[in-house]
């Protein structure tokens, strides 16, 4: 089974959703900067620095729980 993540983020009037499979992050990361640079998209490099952040952290506190009940 895998598991499915989603990270968001509300900017204005839009929605930006990315929807992943565990162990896909490298791919999302990319998929954050190939939008941030594509100049029609409200999407941004800040943007894309949040996101990232927040996948880092999600994983930081998967990691934690593993090796405390390891």
């Amino acid at each position: 089974m895998s598991v499915i993540r989603q990270l968001s983020l509300v900017k204005g009037g839009e929605r930006f959703v990315f929807r992943y499979q565990a162990g896909q992050e490298a791919e999302v990361i990319d998929a954050f900067a190939s939008l941030a640079a594509d100049q029609a998209s409200r999407f941004d490099w800040f943007d894309a620095a949040v996101l990232s952040y927040q996948m880092g952290r999600r994983l930081e506190t998967e990691l934690d729980q593993i090796a405390t009940n390891t």
